[in-house]
């Protein structure tokens, strides 16, 4: 591991040297690249510095603990020896913890589908919650969020949404809320009180981007256009704006309608396609890699049963952590960062156990 590190301070350095090169700087693209570098080094370099001065405060405290006679500088000594050799096994940890393999998606945008399941319109209903929980804890973050289809219900609910959340980080934090979520409540509808238990399925998918090579053929789609239905402005309604793909090889089918151009809509439909198709494929090779999936925090089985609303109890259990908290109104208006972060720290563990074998 210390190799390793040795390695990337040295190679900050040399970073740091190009970057002040007339040359680089003349090269926006290369420019670019080295400052994506140095900002992914920096928390790493920064850790092992101070690492590196913990590990001598050690060695200095020691020394002077031999030559000193005096008691009142002994113990201050030794509080400083005892702090270091703290901030060594916390530092090594968190080294530990940066070195762990890095998600290429991690910085991406997302895709996000949000389907009702079992529970019909209280299952709808409860989806249109889900994705107002989404689109608040997006805005938290000063993140975007564009709608790319949505079929509503009559009633105020969502038999599906699909949205784009635009900002940086958004996958890291977001991928971990794919899977089954469980609602259990009274519906507004149940006359004689009971609980009813709906679910939805939500996955969420990193944009594509041009340096992943999703090819799609013209041969294997057929476009059509339409016009959009549902509620909207008079553009929208009033011209075939919409956009529907059918992707023949795997039966995708894909609609947008949100933008009043039919071009944007035809876009967006396209970056859903590419989701949807780049997702398959991290699916087969996470099937292929069974070991790595099963050592992951629910970024992989889209049928997995990940969390619990109760809202008789007022609490959300995410069943992957065994974490339960009893805030349910505060979680549903978009306050989950506390929940992804329990589920990145278990993963980490998991990583890291993995790792140590």
């Amino acid at each position: 591991m210390f190799d390793k590190l040795e390695d990337l301070l040295l190679r900050y350095s040399e970073i740091m040297e190009e970057l002040a090169s007339p040359e680089v700087t003349g090269d926006q693209n290369r420019f670019r690249k080295l400052m994506k570098e140095q900002s992914d080094l920096t928390p790493i370099v920064e850790a092992y510095t101070a690492y590196k001065k913990a590990k001598g405060t050690i060695e200095e405290s020691l020394m002077m603990l031999e030559e000193e006679k005096d008691e009142e500088m002994r113990e201050l000594l030794k509080e400083e020896l005892s702090q270091a050799k703290q901030d060594v096994e916390k530092l090594e940890n968190e080294l530990k913890i940066l070195l762990l393999p890095k998600d290429p998606n991690d910085e991406k945008n997302v895709i996000v589908e949000i389907r009702a399941g079992a529970g019909g319109d209280e299952a709808a209903l409860f989806a249109a919650e889900i994705y107002r929980m989404y689109v608040h804890y997006a805005e938290g973050h000063r993140w975007k969020v564009e709608l790319v289809n949505v079929d509503e219900t009559g009633i105020g609910g969502m038999k599906e949404v699909q949205f784009m959340i635009v900002g940086q980080g958004a996958y890291s934090k977001m991928k971990y809320e794919s899977g089954v979520h469980r609602v259990q409540r009274v519906p507004e509808t149940e006359s004689g009180g009971r609980i009813h238990t709906s679910t939805i399925s939500v996955a969420v998918m990193p944009e594509v981007d041009d340096d992943i090579d999703i090819v799609i053929d013209e041969k294997d789609i057929r476009i059509d256009v339409m016009r959009a239905s549902g509620n909207g402005g008079q553009c929208v309604n009033t011209t075939d704006s919409a956009v529907r793909l059918t992707h023949y090889p795997t039966g995708i089918v894909v609609y947008s309608q949100t933008e009043k151009s039919q071009l944007q809509n035809k876009a967006k439909a396209f970056a859903l396609l590419k989701a949807k198709l780049y997702d398959i494929e991290q699916q087969q090779r996470h099937d292929a890699e069974a070991e790595l999936r099963r050592s992951q925090i629910g970024t992989g089985d889209r049928s997995e049963k990940i969390r619990t609303y109760n809202f008789p109890q007022g609490r959300v259990t995410d069943h992957r952590i065994n974490l339960t908290l009893y805030k349910l109104d505060k979680i549903m208006d978009g306050d989950i960062q506390e929940i992804i972060d329990a589920c990145i720290a278990a993963d980490q563990t998991a990583k890291l156990a993995k790792m140590n074998e």
